[in-house]
C-alpha cells in the first residue's frame, strides 16, 4: 500500500493542534457567557440580594455586608444581650413596639428579627444618614448616658439605638433603624434584600 507522500505524524499534529485551539476558543466564549449570569455591579447596587455566611460569626460580634450601597449589620446576640434588649422599659424608647414600619412584618417584636440571636439591621442613622458605632457593652464609654444597656451610638449628633435598632427617646433620630427584607437560606446563610416568599 502506497503512502502517497502523506506525513501521518504531521497530520496527527495538525488535528491535535486544531482541537486544542478550538477548545480554547470554546472556553474563551463560555467564560463571558457564564459570567453574564452573575448580577452586574449596577444590578447589585440597584438591589440584587446578597448572601452572608454567618457560620463564623461569634456570639456578641457583628459583621457587615453591603446591599444597595448601604451597610447591613448582622449581629449575633448573646443570651445576655437578648435579655438586656427585651428588658428595656418602653418609657426609654421612642417606638418600642416598632409601630412606625421600619421592618418587614416577620421582624416584629422587641428584637425585630426572625431568630432572637441574629439581628439584621441597616447601619444608617435615621437622623442624617451617619453610620452609628457598635457599643454592645453596658455602660460603654463615650455614649453619654450612665445606664447604657448596649446598642448603637451615633457620635455625629448623639442618637442612640438598642441592640435591636430601636431608637431611644430624647435623641435627634426620629425612627428606629431600618431592618431590610431577609431570610435564612440555611442555618448559616442569610439572604439580604429578598423575602422568603418572593425568593
Amino acid at each position: 500500500m502506497a503512502d502517497n507522500g502523506v506525513n501521518k505524524g504531521r497530520r496527527r499534529f495538525l488535528v491535535g493542534a486544531t482541537t486544542v485551539v478550538g477548545a480554547a476558543g470554546a472556553v474563551g466564549v463560555a467564560v463571558p457567557f457564564v459570567a453574564s449570569w452573575q448580577p452586574s455591579a449596577r444590578a447589585r447596587a440597584a438591589g440584587a440580594p446578597v448572601k452572608a455566611d454567618v457560620s463564623k460569626l461569634e456570639p456578641g460580634q457583628r459583621m457587615t455586608v453591603e446591599w444597595r450601597g448601604r451597610p447591613i449589620w448582622i449581629l449575633n446576640r448573646t443570651p445576655d444581650m437578648i435579655e438586656r434588649t427585651e428588658a428595656l422599659g418602653a418609657d426609654r424608647l421612642l417606638d418600642p413596639e416598632s409601630e412606625k414600619p421600619q421592618q418587614p412584618s416577620y421582624a416584629n417584636g422587641p428584637l425585630r428579627s426572625i431568630k432572637p440571636e441574629i439581628g439584621v439591621i441597616i447601619g444608617i442613622c435615621t437622623h442624617l444618614g451617619c453610620s452609628p458605632l457598635f457599643k454592645p457593652e453596658p455602660n460603654a464609654e463615650g455614649v453619654g448616658v450612665d445606664d447604657w444597656p448596649g446598642g448603637f451610638f451615633c457620635p455625629c449628633h448623639g442618637s442612640r439605638f438598642d441592640l435591636a435598632g430601636r431608637v431611644f427617646v430624647n435623641v435627634p433620630a426620629p425612627l428606629n433603624l431600618e431592618v431590610p427584607p431577609y431570610f435564612f437560606e440555611s442555618d448559616d446563610v442569610i439572604v439580604v434584600g429578598e423575602d422568603e416568599e418572593t425568593a
